[in-house]
C-alpha cells in the first residue's frame, strides 16, 4: 500500500506500509485504526469512496468493477490517490 505526499498528513508521513486484508474496504477499514481520521477522507457518510478520491488496486480503477468490496489477493498494490486541483 503507497501512499501520495497529499496523504502523508494522516500516515504520519509513511509513503508505504504492509496491510493484510481480503477487500478493499477491509485496507480502509485497518488503515483508519491505524491513522484515525484517515477513512473520513476516503469515504463519506454512507460509506462510499468520495468522488475526489481515486483507488487503485495494481493497476485497476475500483470503480470500474465491484468498488470497495473489490477482493485483494497476495501481492497485490493498492494505492490511494485524492485528486488535485489547481491551475
Amino acid at each position: 500500500m503507497s501512499f501520495p505526499a497529499a496523504l502523508r498528513q494522516f500516515t504520519r508521513d509513511k509513503s508505504k506500509i504492509d496491510i493484510d486484508a481480503l477487500t478493499v474496504e477491509e485496507v480502509i477499514l485497518k488503515l483508519d485504526n491505524l491513522f484515525p481520521g484517515l477513512k473520513e477522507f476516503i469515504l463519506d457518510e454512507d460509506m462510499s469512496l468520495r468522488r475526489f478520491v481515486n483507488i487503485f488496486v495494481n493497476d485497476e480503477d475500483i470503480r470500474t468493477g465491484i468498488g470497495l468490496m473489490t477482493k485483494l489477493r497476495k501481492g497485490d498494490r493498492v494505492r490511494i490517490i485524492p485528486a488535485v486541483a489547481g491551475g
